[in-house]
């Protein structure tokens, strides 16, 4: 791993999706056995893109959620790597059983690629909004779980995922997001990748709150508060070694998650904790509630995924420990 952190967090020009894409054609060029695998949404991702270059690589499935990933797994038997997309509440809810039965008990290898998770949903309300894909793929043996938090962190995951075997769900952010992340970073699936080392309390977050927790980390500091704050992009293998430590180094920890505060990156954090080093813990997240349509500004704030919700989950975090 090879982070370099951006000096500024400006959002980026390019798209998540768009990043996405760019890489995905590259890593084709070099190998001829990767696949695009849709549910009649190439232009959500820009598959068109890839069509043009690689007509015969690209398949789409139609709206059928869960013969596409069957025959993703199918296409795996045959030796290709399919990175197979559809939005995040088809590819959890809809397409369960297949990427669980087809997929990862046949122990094959196949990306699911779920786009527009939780309140980056948006527009698309409550039946597209989904809280729950973390909880249901946790679940799932030897599936590795990821979602990049900018583009260059989503240009690596896709270089890393075209080499590797196994199941890995991509959580796919289709929006714009703040830069993070120098260009040339490199990551470790499995490894969280520190953006601010703190002595008072760790926040951990991931995807579009990852932001939120540095903004909230600079908010603290005014307070005289000094935060650490780790991008746990990684959900499964979730990195118990720098949970560990920072349970250790900080005595406080609070999550922050674009997911249900059940079965998600708060409970993963909180099994290891339980397990090892006991602390006070907090979790920023979605209340067990469904979603709903919105704007996106008026859905972080609903949720209570922003900065404040953070700071205040801090606050009281604290209070507990005893600072």
């Amino acid at each position: 791993m090879c982070v370099k952190l951006a000096s500024s967090h400006d959002l980026e020009e390019i798209s998540v999706r768009d990043a996405y894409m760019n890489a995905f054609c590259d890593i084709a060029e070099m190998n001829d056995r990767i696949l695009a695998v849709d549910a009649d949404l190439s232009r959500s991702i820009n598959i068109e893109k890839f069509k043009q270059k690689y007509p015969d690589r690209a398949i789409n499935c139609g709206v059928q959620e869960a013969n596409m990933y069957a025959a993703a797994a199918g296409l795996s038997l045959m030796g290709f790597v399919p990175y197979a997309h559809t939005f995040a509440c088809f590819a959890s809810r809809r397409a369960c059983d297949q990427i669980f039965i087809s997929g990862a008990y046949s122990h094959l290898n196949v990306r699911v690629v779920g786009s527009d998770p939780g309140i980056t949903a948006v527009y698309n309300g409550g039946t597209h909004m989904t809280f729950e894909d973390l909880a249901i793929f946790r679940v799932i043996p030897g599936m590795t779980i990821v979602e990049p938090s900018d583009s260059t962190m989503m240009k690596d995951m896709v270089r890393q995922t075209s080499f590797l075997y196994g199941m890995y769900y991509i959580r796919l952010i289709r929006r714009n997001m703040p830069k993070l992340y120098e260009e040339g970073s490199t990551f470790t699936i499995g490894k969280a990748a520190q953006l601010r080392d703190g002595k008072d309390v760790t926040i951990i977050a991931l995807g579009i709150c990852v932001n939120e927790a540095l903004k909230a980390a600079d908010e603290l500091a005014k307070q005289g508060i000094s935060a650490r704050v780790l991008d746990m992009f990684t959900v499964k293998p979730i990195d118990s070694d720098a949970i560990i430590k920072a349970a250790e180094e900080t005595g406080a920890i609070v999550t922050v998650e674009n997911h249900n505060i059940i079965n998600g990156l708060g409970a993963a954090v909180a099994e290891v904790l339980v397990e090892n080093c006991p602390i006070p813990m907090e979790r920023v997240g979605v209340q067990d509630s469904f979603g709903e349509v919105g704007p996106y500004e008026y859905l972080i704030d609903h949720f209570g995924l922003t900065a404040q919700s953070i700071v205040e989950k801090v606050n009281q975090v604290l209070e507990r420990k005893g600072k």
